[in-house]
């Protein structure tokens, strides 16, 4: 029994040694964002019926300063702001794809781990939009890596799916009366 105390009490000095007198070696990791600018920052979109804006656009990724190692890979943000221009339909948004196209025209894919951009209206009521009405929709898509490159990247394109569907307004008159009057 006294064998075993004496295991247990120098087993916990060596513990509290251990835990107690470590000391800190590693230094933080100061993560910072590399940001770079979409000139024109807000453009007018238009896509048969819908009409809107895209602003407040910008590519961020995340970068460890000092080593320079990317952290997170680049992200294109902003905001969309879709209305339905029609006087007579309906408008239900399906859903946004995003492509990035170079000087030549030609397509700009992203990395094979990257997640294709699309834009999905999940705001409840937002994919619905009667004429005249409006929807903002937050972006935030991944962003080739290539496109970064000093004038590679010459367009944005947004394809837009919607559903049209007819829109009416009638009005129904009918005789009524009070009471037996």
């Amino acid at each position: 029994m006294w064998t075993w105390a004496g295991v247990m009490m120098v087993t916990t000095a060596v513990a509290a040694m251990t835990l107690g007198c470590s000391q800190q070696s590693g230094t933080a990791v100061v993560i910072e964002d590399k940001v770079y600018t979409v000139t024109p920052v807000s453009i007018k979109v238009k896509a048969g019926i819908v009409t809107g804006e895209i602003t407040e656009m910008k590519v961020t990724e995340r970068i460890e300063k000092g080593s320079g190692r990317l952290v997170s890979p680049a992200k294109l943000t902003g905001m969309l702001k879709l209305k339905n221009s029609s006087n007579d339909q309906a408008v239900r948004l399906v859903g946004g794809k995003i492509q990035y196209i170079d000087a030549q025209g030609q397509l700009i894919k992203l990395e094979e781990t990257r997640t294709e951009p699309t834009i999905r209206f999940a705001t409840y009521g937002s994919e619905r939009l009667d004429p005249g009405q409006d929807a903002t929709e937050s972006v935030d898509v991944d962003f080739p890596t290539e496109a970064l490159k000093a004038k590679k990247l010459k367009e944005i394109r947004l394809e837009l799916a919607y559903i049209p569907s007819p829109y009416k307004e009638e009005t129904v008159n009918f005789t009524v009366s009070i009471g037996g009057q």
